[in-house]
C-alpha cells in the first residue's frame, strides 16, 4: 500500500500526471455513476428526438429520443470495461510465454518468436476481417481480437527480460542448488518483469480504447442495441447536418479518456521506468 501511495504522489508531483490521473478519475466517476442517475440508454422517447441540451437531458437526445448522458456513460463504461479485460489478458498471457521462451532458449524460443513475427506481419484490421468472418461480428470477436494483436508486445518485452535475467549469478546458484523452476519464476523472473509489463500495459490502454471505437465505427465492433461511442460517433454522423450534439458528445469523451489514459501511462512510465524515458 504505501509503494501505491509513493508512486500516486510521484505522478501527481508533474503536470502531465496530475492532468492525467484528473481526465481519468472523471471518466470513471462519468462511466460508473451515469448509469445510475441516468435513464434507460434504449428508452425511445420519439417526441423528444434531437432534442438540444438542456436541463432535461444534459447532453440531449438522438434521433430516436434516447438520452445521450445514458448512451454515452454506458458506452464508456463498456469500453473501459472491454479495454481493462484485453490488456490485462494480453499482458498474462504473454508475459508467461515471453518468459517460458527466454527461460528455455532454442527451438521453443526461435517458434515463439517466429509466431509473433507472424501476428505482428498481419495489419490489425486483416486480422479483424479474418476473424469477423470466421466468428461473425461482436465484443467476443473484438476481445479475441486485440488479444492476439497485443500478446506479441508483451510476450517480447518478458522475453528480453527473461533472457537477461537467466544469465545472472543468484539464478545459476539456484539452479544448482535444484530449486523447482516455478519457484524461480515466481521467486524472481515475475517481480522483475512485473515494473515493464505494467507500464507497456498503460501506454496499450488507450490504443484498445481507440481500436475498439474505431472498429465499432465501422460496423464491426459493439453490435445494437449496445451503445459504443464509435457507434454513437457514427449515427450521430448520418444527422449531423441536424444535430451536431450526438457526434459531439461522444467525440469528447473518447478523447478525454484516451488523452487522460496515454498522460497516465506516461507518467506510470516515468515513474517506474525512468532509463527508457530519458531520466537520470
Amino acid at each position: 500500500m504505501s509503494g501505491l501511495v509513493a508512486t500516486l504522489k510521484r505522478i501527481c508531483s508533474e503536470r502531465d500526471g496530475r492532468l492525467g490521473l484528473a481526465f481519468t478519475c472523471l471518466i470513471l466517476v462519468f462511466a460508473l455513476v451515469g448509469p445510475l442517475v441516468s435513464p434507460d440508454p434504449n428508452a425511445i422517447d420519439i417526441k423528444a428526438r434531437f432534442a438540444p441540451p438542456g436541463v432535461t437531458h444534459l447532453l440531449g437526445t438522438d434521433n430516436l429520443g434516447r438520452d445521450l448522458v445514458a448512451r454515452t456513460s454506458v458506452g464508456t463504461s463498456y469500453a473501459l470495461t472491454l479495454a481493462v479485460m484485453i490488456v490485462v489478458i494480453s499482458s498474462v498471457i504473454g508475459s508467461l510465454i515471453g518468459i517460458v521462451a527466454g527461460i528455455a532458449g532454442g527451438w521453443v524460443d526461435r517458434a515463439v518468436t517466429a509466431v509473433f513475427d507472424i501476428v505482428n506481419a498481419f495489419p490489425p484490421l486483416i486480422l479483424a476481417f479474418a476473424l469477423i468472418a470466421l466468428y461473425g461480428k461482436g465484443s467476443a470477436t473484438f476481445v479475441l481480437l486485440v488479444t492476439v494483436v497485443f500478446i506479441p508486445q508483451f510476450g517480447r518485452m518478458a522475453r528480453a527480460r527473461a533472457q537477461t535475467l537467466r544469465t545472472l549469478s543468484f539464478i545459476e546458484a539456484e539452479r544448482m542448488l535444484a530449486v523447482h523452476p516455478v519457484t524461480i519464476v515466481v521467486r524472481h523472473y515475475l517481480p522483475n518483469v512485473a515494473g515493464p509489463i505494467i507500464v507497456l500495459a498503460s501506454m496499450n490502454l488507450p490504443v484498445v480504447i481507440a481500436f475498439e471505437a474505431s472498429l465499432s465505427f465501422l460496423g464491426f465492433g459493439v453490435q445494437p442495441p449496445k451503445s459504443s461511442l464509435g457507434t454513437l460517433i457514427k449515427d450521430g454522423f448520418i444527422s449531423i447536418n441536424q444535430s451536431w450534439w450526438p457526434t459531439v458528445a461522444a467525440a469528447l469523451v473518447l478523447a478525454i479518456a484516451t488523452l487522460g489514459a496515454t498522460l497516465l501511462g506516461e507518467a506510470l512510465r516515468r515513474v517506474i521506468d525512468p532509463k527508457s524515458a530519458g531520466v537520470r
